[in-house]
């Protein structure tokens, strides 16, 4: 076990698990065995689901019941879609995200039921339901009606559909499925963490969920695919985008990092990133963003020359979701939605052999045995800024 020796618990191990595997030297993530590429390349989102919940992949029956089950379980209790309703003018999409998830727990009556199969059911609920919670606001916040779900469409494709109101194409529902597989799960990741350290108490599974949200809010978690986008989108030009990263680069008094470089865990390129700068491209093409691709790919080339950095899963994600019509601030409640079915994964495993995560700290305050000063003989408070 590493030692406690960096500051964030860097490199620290904090627990044992058989969901995600990372090997930042050379590049690699799985799934239960299942390594990032080839599930990039042949599965779907759904059997991704199974697979972190389950260990295995699934057969062709259980795939049928996961998907008619996260179809069932899509609609929204009355309650939550009415507070979606009159939620503030401009509230941030992951505030409401993170409140309506948690105000799903008051509309479930197993919600204090922490038995195996009560919270198997809880999860397939929380998964199918918080693609439903970022669609509906969407819609509501622009004034439209709430696209009902389709029964006919899978996770991916039904999320474009209840977004936007029209049923993507097969390449866009393909796209959009491999960036959920890719943004599953990363093993103990902030809000991971967060969530199986709620889940550590015995605590239900909304409350460690809700717990995971607050954290992937961090713009030093989740966020930073927003930052790429709108970064790339003031400049008016490759040229340009380059010339900005180049003087941001070589101000050394600001120390300005560009978003969506450099990995925590990472020494190479993270793997996430070679398929989303090939979806990047694919769509670009279709859509009409190829200057918008050439932007990503000009920059990502000046950062890693200048300052031997690699892009990581944020920075081609922006492009890619952009691409596809999502709204910028959606971004990070897609990371959210995504990342949904790892933080269920790790909050089940985290029941099924539970220990309450209590670590240590490294003290740095005065010795202990200070000796106790009389209040009337404490230095009195500053009235330098009192008034005459």
């Amino acid at each position: 076990m590493a030692s406690a020796t960096g500051a964030g618990l860097e490199g620290v191990v904090a627990t044992t698990s058989s969901i995600c595997y990372i090997d930042g030297e050379q590049g690699i993530l799985s799934y239960h065995g299942y390594n990032i590429h080839t599930l990039a390349e042949n599965a779907s989102f759904e059997e991704v689901i199974f697979l972190l919940w389950h260990g295995r992949l699934p057969n062709r029956r259980e795939l049928v019941a996961l998907k008619h089950q996260l179809v069932a379980e899509r609609d929204l209790p009355h309650g939550v879609l009415d507070f979606l309703k009159r939620v503030p003018e401009g509230s941030q999409p992951m505030d409401v995200l993170r409140t309506a998830i948690s105000l799903l727990s008051l509309y479930d009556p197993f919600a204090a039921d922490n038995s195996p199969d009560a919270n198997a059911q809880k999860a397939a609920k929380l998964m199918a339901r918080v693609a439903t919670i970022v669609t509906s606001f969407n819609c509501l916040r622009n004034g439209r009606d709430v696209v009902p779900s389709d029964p006919n469409l899978g996770y991916a494709a039904n999320f474009l559909y209840t977004l936007t109101g029209k049923r993507p194409d097969e390449v866009s529902e393909r796209v959009f499925d491999v960036a959920l597989i890719l943004h599953a799960d990363h093993e103990l990741n902030a809000s991971t963490f967060a969530g199986r350290v709620v889940a550590a108490t015995l605590s239900d599974i909304y409350s460690a969920v809700t717990a995971a949200i607050g954290a992937l809010k961090g713009p030093l978690h989740g966020g930073a695919n927003e930052a790429v986008i709108r970064m790339l989108l003031a400049t008016r030009s490759p040229d340009e985008a380059v010339d900005k990263v180049r003087t941001d680069l070589s101000n050394k008094q600001q120390k300005i990092k560009i978003s969506g470089f450099g990995h925590r865990v990472y020494r190479v390129l993270d793997p996430r990133a070679i398929h989303l700068k090939r979806l990047s491209e694919e769509l670009a093409k279709r859509t009409g963003h190829t200057e918008l691709f050439e932007k990503s790919a000009r920059v990502e080339q000046t950062v890693r020359e200048m300052k031997d950095l690699n892009a990581n899963v944020d920075f081609y994600s922006a492009s890619t979701y952009y691409s596809l019509g999502i709204p910028i601030d959606l971004f990070t409640p897609i990371f959210a939605v995504s990342r949904m079915s790892g933080w269920t994964a790790h909050i089940l495993e985290q029941y099924s052999n539970n220990r309450l995560i209590r670590p240590r700290a490294d003290y740095t305050g005065a010795p202990d045995g200070q000796p106790w000063v009389p209040l009337y003989e404490r230095p009195q408070s500053d009235d330098r800024h009192a008034a005459d």
